[in-house]
């Protein structure tokens, strides 16, 4: 028996709807499902099956319930999963520009850190693209701020304290800064408190919250040392096989995620502020002595940053403290200054 091409293509489109239904597109993501970027996510899936009547689903799977956080990006670029929830930072290594969002004490309010945004994701998305992957859009963690269990006005109130580290970065910020550094993995945050291990640490208001480190950690302040974000990443081969339209609601679902997940990082700091005075905590902005000393640390960690990830990391900083717009720039210009910043950062780091 003969089938017209007409049947064969309606059988195939027929086909390709279901497959869709039967098999929704899994995001992967290493956080728990309280965290307001797991609530994002699943805004996100539920707005792209609206945007595509119901042909596109996507299956939020969170709590490195489906893929490890470390594994995710490996997990996506192999088609895996077909999305995933990545922190840039830890992708800086293949992605270089990625790291910025870790340089201490140079972003130091959500608007810096739009800017910065926009000036990384041109090239962020020409480096993922040569890997096979899309970025979707990118929402910040609140900043990061200072605790400590005495009042800190001054570099040399420092001397003495014990911090908690927990990567390279931190262990140097801390000797630095004069205190003695202290590993402490973040599930033990509770214990070494109490025992007295440590009495100072960098890290979010929502953190603390979460950590009830009130019992111990009586100051909080809004250094705004530096603020990551996750980024949404989708398997390039995967995007292409939907349809234009698909695409596109895809993109505008990503846009309003975007938009949305800022604000909702926004209120969580805002809400985690109100938490920790409720319970004690006090609620400070730093000091001009404080707030120089770390500026002169954010100089010393970018110039670092520039010599580690190359002419781009020039280029993006260059755009950054100059406040160039992260469109419409002359590139050959921008590249000029950039080298001639990187240059002078480099006799500078020397002297």
């Amino acid at each position: 028996m003969r089938f017209s091409n007409s049947f064969l293509g309606v059988v195939l489109m027929m086909f390709a709807s279901v497959s869709f239904a039967q098999y929704p597109w899994r995001l992967a993501s290493g956080y728990s499902d309280a965290s307001f970027h797991t609530t994002n996510l699943r805004e996100f899936a539920n707005d792209v099956s609206r945007r595509t009547d119901g042909k596109l689903n996507i299956d939020v799977r969170s709590n490195n319930s489906l893929v490890k956080l470390a594994e995710i990006r490996d997990a996506v670029g192999s088609g895996k999963v077909e999305l995933g929830e990545v922190i840039l930072t830890g992708v800086s290594k293949e992605f270089p520009l990625a790291g910025a969002d870790a340089v201490p004490f140079v972003v130091s309010s959500l608007t810096d850190a739009k800017r910065l945004r926009d000036l990384q994701r041109p090239v962020l998305e020409q480096q993922l693209d040569r890997k096979g992957l899309v970025l979707l859009y990118s929402v910040p963690w609140p900043s990061q701020g200072l605790y400590s269990a005495r009042p800190i006005t001054k570099k040399i109130d420092f001397s003495g304290a014990r911090m908690r580290t927990y990567n390279a970065t931190t262990v140097r910020v801390a000797e630095l800064l004069g205190a003695s550094a202290v590993d402490v993995p973040m599930v033990q945050v509770a214990d070494a408190l109490t025992t007295g291990r440590m009495d100072s640490m960098i890290s979010s208001s929502v953190t603390g919250v979460e950590n009830k480190v009130w019992t111990h950690l009586k100051y909080f302040y809004e250094i705004n040392a530096w603020t990551p974000k996750n980024a949404v990443i989708v398997n390039a081969a995967a995007f292409s096989r939907l349809s234009s339209t698909q695409q596109l609601a895809v993109r505008d679902a990503a846009k309003a995620a975007e938009e949305r997940g800022w604000a909702m990082s926004r209120v969580a700091a805002q809400e985690a502020v109100q938490a920790l005075r409720a319970n004690g905590v006090k609620v400070e902005a730093m000091q001009p002595h404080l707030e120089r000393a770390f500026t002169l640390l954010g100089e010393r960690f970018s110039r670092d940053w520039i010599r580690e990830a190359g002419t781009q990391a020039g280029e993006l900083f260059t755009a950054f403290f100059l406040r160039l717009p992260s469109s419409g720039v002359d590139a050959e210009k921008l590249g000029a200054t950039a080298t001639h910043a990187v240059n002078s950062s480099l006799v500078v780091a020397k002297q």
